[in-house]
């Protein structure tokens, strides 16, 4: 695991067509320092695997602008414009997945399970072409396991071996995440040294990160601000 002072440095990872998770519910819980990275690297044709691709004009929102996007992987992409009309345009593929479906393939992806039936979807356009099964009398179609090459990950603290802590709703699918990738960077507001966590209070293991970067963007009440402003906010993001 290494902690890394260049943002670019810890994305010499992201290569063009490779599959990116990342983490985050609209803004809260996005990794924000690392996708401003990626707005920054010459990496193309990126399949990213998160619930919404940002806002627009904000987050993953600017790598879409950006033409970056081939595919998204992701339940809730109306909170941002650019995605239904790069779709209309042909410029952009999407594989739209409920919620639920969406966390537990990058839970299974992460356990190693090749894929599993739900009940979740089925009769609707979201399973056509998926393998169907009857169970004790009740139909369920089958949905593969998700992984990625990489994982960009936002979290609270971690100490210097990994270990990682995170706050409130800003967890949402990053600990998930964590588990189901290749290689995987955090973005943290702090990190302390090791014994300055509780195991209790430890998410994710550092056998899961293998980088750490500081953020040097977060979310705030007011609107997304750089981390080294010398001025008082709330850190919705942590």
């Amino acid at each position: 695991m290494k902690v890394y002072d260049s943002i670019a440095d810890a994305l010499a990872c992201v290569q063009s067509n490779q599959t990116i998770m990342v983490g985050g519910f609209g803004l809260i819980g996005a990794p924000l320092t690392l996708i401003d990275g990626l707005i920054e690297k010459d990496a193309n044709g990126l399949t990213i695997i998160s619930n919404n691709l940002g806002e627009k004009g904000e987050g993953l929102g600017l790598l879409l602008q950006q033409k970056k996007v081939r595919k998204a992987i992701g339940s809730y992409f109306t909170s941002n414009r650019d995605v239904g009309d790069a779709y209309q345009a042909g410029e952009l593929e999407i594989q739209l997945l409920p919620q639920g479906t969406l966390a537990e393939s990058i839970r299974a992806g992460g356990a190693g399970i090749g894929g599993y039936y739900t009940k979740t979807a089925v009769g609707t356009d979201l399973a056509k072409g998926k393998e169907t099964k009857m169970i004790n009398g009740v139909e369920y179609i089958f949905e593969e396991a998700l992984r990625a090459d990489v994982a960009l990950i936002r979290a609270h603290k971690a100490d210097t071996l990994g270990n990682v802590i995170y706050y409130k709703t800003a967890r949402n699918f990053n600990p998930l995440m964590a588990t189901a990738a290749d290689h995987v960077i955090v973005e943290v507001d702090e990190i302390v040294e090791v014994g300055q966590l509780s195991a209790e209070e430890i998410v994710t293991p550092h056998l899961f990160v293998d980088g750490l970067v500081v953020a040097k963007k977060v979310l705030t009440k007011g609107g997304i601000v750089n981390h080294d402003k010398q001025q008082e906010y709330t850190n919705v993001n942590r």
